[in-house]
């Protein structure tokens, strides 16, 4: 089965005055592209996420929000209180200067720059197993929704083939007809313009075969068959990332049945090309989306 690229995951954990939240949300992309946002306590590991997050998701654009709340805050802080104590007594200093009372003044105090910044607290260890089991559970949420979404992508993907398949066998119908209307047409051209007794027919049936291998299409059949039954096993396979790979072999599909169009010189032929190449253009809609 195939895996939509698609995807959205969360998980939620409160273990002791730390409550873990992670939040996943993937769309398709050619690569691997990741946009997280991690509080200060995961700064630290922040290699680790990210290679996790790759080895799990694979493909795609993908966003990540992790939140820690701690006592109640989500962002642990720190007070600078030797630089407070600086500021205070510099501000005394010209407040008595000034004659003006200094009377709750701390309010003020913690605005001015680097007094209040970011805890460079991190995550022990103990505490950081049990936030890689919440991204794990997050991870494997997504990647269910990401499951649901691929069988959709999956049927889909199949009645287009299948809808190829149809009409590569109703151009084996017509490629008799074809022939002999072929033949015909240029036997009627040559006797109106050169004349029937004028006729060579040992020279013109030669080239009668030069030309008829020229527009045979028996190639391009075989092989638009054989690729159509090689996404197929694609696509049943266990493998678990094959989007790029369906995707070439579409471009095969494209490339016989465009070639099948150029030496069809057929009205019935060019209606199946038609009906082909529009199931192709909505199957390689869909291939963007398989991780």
């Amino acid at each position: 089965m195939i895996r939509s690229m698609t995807g959205f995951g969360r998980a939620e954990k409160t273990v002791g005055d730390k409550t873990f939240f992670v939040e996943l949300k993937t769309l398709n992309g050619k690569q691997f592209d990741l946009q997280i946002k991690l509080p200060p306590l995961l700064k630290a590991f922040e290699f680790d996420i990210r290679s996790l997050l790759q080895e799990k998701l694979i493909r795609g654009t993908a966003e990540c929000y992790i939140m820690i709340k701690q006592n109640g805050a989500s962002r642990p802080v720190a007070i600078n209180t030797d630089l407070i104590k600086a500021y205070f007594l510099q501000i005394q200093e010209l407040a008595g200067e000034l004659k003006v009372q200094t009377d709750s003044i701390l309010a003020s105090l913690l605005r001015l720059p680097d007094v209040v910044a970011p805890s460079t607290e991190t995550l022990s260890e103990e505490d950081f197993a049990v936030f890689k089991s919440v991204l794990i559970g997050a991870i494997d949420e997504l990647n269910k929704h990401r499951m649901e979404e691929g069988t959709s992508l999956y049927n889909d993907l199949v009645t287009r083939i299948n809808n190829i398949r149809e009409q590569e066998e109703a151009i084996l119908q017509f490629e008799p007809k074809r022939k002999e209307r072929i033949r015909s047409e240029i036997n009627l051209l040559l006797e109106e313009h050169v004349g029937k007794e004028n006729i060579d027919n040992n020279r013109m049936e030669q080239e009668l075969i030069y030309y008829m291998e020229k527009i045979d299409i028996h190639e391009e059949q075989i092989r638009l068959r054989q690729h159509c039954e090689y996404f197929l096993d694609i696509l049943n396979d266990k493998e678990t990332g094959k989007g790029k790979k369906l995707s070439f072999v579409l471009q095969e599909i494209g490339r016989e049945i465009n070639t099948t169009g150029s030496k069809a010189y057929d009205v019935d032929i060019q209606k199946c090309v038609v009906i082909m190449k529009d199931e192709l253009e909505k199957a390689k809609e869909q291939v963007l989306n398989v991780l």
